[in-house]
């Protein structure tokens, strides 16, 4: 067992309107002092800034708000889809010029697999992180079994959407 825990079981029943009182006792035992595990820290990128351009594709507009002002505050050029309909025509309107997509996988009018490989056929090594409250498993079948694409799944923090995207522009 890791330190400072004991093997057992407390098992509590209630009725409504009833009030019990749980106490645990703590005894000292003699012997060897006992040091607490030190987990490591996973160590990721300390400069989450970046200047690549993005296209975030979302549908929940609370969700893309919070991913595009996140992504903007650290420097990148954010391009807004709600669709992936909508992303094709603004990816039209900017030339194609995005280093990154970040699509969400279920979308209404194309979901994010299809707007990959209607991606794929003019720009081959675009690279893209799909965000899913799904597993990921659940919509690669849908992909080409050689299909490359980074997966975050929702819900995220700042920091996690910050460190995937940099980490898929460095190659990481």
């Amino acid at each position: 067992l890791p330190a400072g825990r004991m093997p057992g079981v407390i098992s509590l029943n209630s009725l409504p309107k009833a009030f019990f009182n749980c106490c645990a006792r703590h005894v000292e035992v003699e012997g060897e002092e006992v040091v607490p595990e030190t987990k490591k820290v996973e160590e990721g990128p300390t400069d989450l800034t970046g200047t690549a351009s993005i296209l975030l594709v979302e549908d929940e507009e609370a969700v893309r708000a919070f991913a595009a002002r996140a992504l903007a505050s650290r420097g990148y050029t954010v391009h807004e889809a709600a669709t992936g309909v909508d992303a094709l025509e603004v990816m039209d309107e900017i030339d194609h010029k995005v280093d990154l997509v970040i699509s969400d996988v279920m979308m209404p009018e194309m979901d994010g697999p299809t707007l990959l490989k209607k991606l794929r056929e003019t720009q081959p090594d675009l690279k893209i992180i799909f965000v899913s409250g799904y597993a990921e498993d659940a919509f690669a079948k849908n992909l080409d079994e050689n299909e490359t694409f980074s997966f975050l799944p929702k819900p995220f923090s700042l920091k996690q959407l910050a460190t995937a995207v940099k980490d898929v522009l460095e190659g990481r």
